[in-house]
C-alpha cells in the first residue's frame, strides 16, 4: 500500500472543541483537602521520570445501562474500592489512553491531538464491547485535571504532565459477558523523557519465538492484554542488552507489526520513508499519524506499506536503509541504531540519529512545546 491511508481516528481539531475552562465544568471539583506540598512537588520535580509520581486529583463517571453515563466528578487520587469479583479481574475488560500536557514558555499547558485520543478510546470501547464516553467529554476531563492539578505540569526541558483516561469493567460476576457496570477514570503523572539517555538511539531485539497479537485480535485497540503479552519478550530483550523488543506479524512471522508500545519507520537512503500498513493487528498512533503528515508536508514520499524483515536487514547492510525509527506518545520520537535477533545483529547508520529522525524530532516537539508554528491545530489549550 503506498501513499496515505485514510483511517477513521481523526477525532475532533482543536478548532472544533470548545474552550478548556467551559468543558472542564462537566466535572466538578471536590478539592483534595490534603494535597502534597510545594516542597514535596519540588521534590517530585527535581529528579523526574516516568510514572512513578501522581498528582492531588482524579477524574471519575460510571456507567450502566440504565442511566449510561453519570455521577461525573474530580476528586482526590486516592485508592479505589473495587469487589474482588469486579469484571476487569477476571476477564480483563479494560482500555487505556495516553497523552501529554505541556508547559510552554509564557506559563499556558498545551495537549496534542486530544481528539484523535478521544476517538481511538471509543474504537478502543468498541472493541472491548465497552460504552464509548462522548469524544467532549474526553477532552473536558484531561481539561479538569489539568486544571486544578496546574502545578504539577513541569517546565523542565523534554518534561510534562503525562495523561492516562482508562475504563474498566467494575460490575461484579464471574459470567463471560460484557460487563454492565464501568467506570471511567484519569490520573496523571509528571515526567521526564521516556527513555533517561534522551533523544539517543535505541537497540531493539526482534521476537521471532512470540508475537503480540494475531489477525483478528485486539491488535488495534489500547488494551492491557496486549501489553501483558509484551512483557515477556521485553524482559527477555532486556536480559540480553537491547532496550526494546520488536514483533513481527503473527500470520507469517516474517513482517515488522509493531515495538511493544511504539510504532516504527524506516528511511531510505533516497529519502522515501516507510512504515507498516495499518492492517487491524498494529496500533493505529496519533504520533504516527502526525509524523505522516509532517513528511507529506516536506515533499517526501510516504509508504505505508508490508515491510520484510529479511529484506530490511539486506536493505541495512547495503546502506538502502539510511535510518530506522520508532514513534509513541511516551517517547515521541527515538533512533533505532541496532537492530537483532537469533542469526542476525546489524547496526543502522552507525549507530546514530539520523537527519531525516532528528528533523521530525525536533519539528514535532517544537510544536509541542510551542516553539514553532502548529499548521494544523494540532494542539488544544488546557490551562
Amino acid at each position: 500500500m503506498s501513499t496515505s491511508q485514510v483511517t477513521t481516528l481523526t477525532g475532533l481539531s482543536a478548532a472544533e472543541l470548545p474552550a478548556a475552562a467551559e468543558l472542564a465544568a462537566r466535572f466538578p471539583l471536590t478539592s483534595n483537602p490534603a494535597p502534597a506540598s510545594d516542597a514535596d512537588v519540588d521534590t517530585v520535580m527535581g529528579s523526574l521520570s516516568f510514572g512513578v509520581a501522581f498528582t492531588d486529583h482524579m477524574v471519575r463517571a460510571r456507567w450502566t445501562p440504565a442511566r449510561g453515563w453519570h455521577e461525573h466528578r474530580t476528586e482526590s487520587f486516592g485508592p479505589l474500592t473495587l469487589s474482588p469479583a469486579a469484571a476487569v479481574l477476571h476477564y480483563g475488560q479494560e482500555i487505556f489512553e495516553g497523552l501529554k500536557a505541556y508547559r510552554h514558555a509564557d506559563g499556558s499547558v498545551w495537549t496534542f491531538r486530544p481528539g484523535f485520543n478521544a476517538a481511538r478510546f471509543n474504537a478502543s470501547a468498541r472493541r472491548l464491547a465497552m460504552p464509548e464516553l462522548p469524544e467532549e467529554d474526553f477532552v473536558a476531563s484531561l481539561a479538569a485535571l489539568t486544571a486544578v492539578d496546574a502545578r504539577w505540569v513541569p517546565s523542565v526541558p523534554g518534561s510534562s504532565l503525562y495523561l492516562r483516561p482508562f475504563m474498566i469493567a467494575t460490575e461484579p460476576f464471574l459470567g463471560v459477558r460484557s460487563a454492565h457496570e464501568l467506570e471511567y477514570l484519569l490520573i496523571a503523572s509528571p515526567v521526564g523523557p521516556y527513555f533517561t539517555h534522551g533523544f539517543q538511539p535505541v537497540s531493539i531485539w526482534v521476537a521471532q519465538d512470540y508475537h503480540r497479537v494475531g489477525p483478528g485480535g485486539m491488535g488495534a485497540a489500547k488494551t492491557g492484554g496486549n501489553y501483558a503479552a509484551s512483557l515477556l519478550p521485553q524482559q527477555e530483550a532486556y536480559d540480553k542488552g537491547f532496550e526494546q523488543v520488536c514483533f513481527l506479524d503473527a500470520a507469517t512471522g516474517t513482517h515488522l507489526e509493531e515495538l511493544g508500545g511504539m510504532n516504527v519507520f524506516v528511511v531510505d537512503a533516497d529519502g522515501t520513508v516507510r512504515t507498516p500498513a495499518l492492517t487491524g493487528t498494529i496500533l493505529e498512533g496519533g504520533t504516527r499519524a502526525a509524523i505522516l503528515q509532517l513528511l507529506r508536508d516536506a515533499g517526501r514520499t510516504v509508504r505505508e506499506e508490508t515491510i520484510e524483515l529479511a529484506t530490511l536487514l539486506e536493505e541495512i547492510r547495503s546502506g538502502e536503509v539510511a535510518e530506522t525509527f520508532a514513534c509513541g506518545t511516551a517517547a515521541v520520537i527515538t533512533p533505532i541504531g541496532r537492530l537483532a535477533g537469533e542469526g542476525f545483529d546489524v547496526t543502522v547508520a552507525d549507530g546514530r540519529p539520523g537527519a531525516v529522525t532528528t528533523e521530525l524530532y525536533t519539528t514535532l516537539t517544537d510544536i509541542q512545546y510551542g516553539r514553532r508554528e502548529d499548521p494544523h491545530s494540532w494542539m488544544y489549550r488546557l490551562v
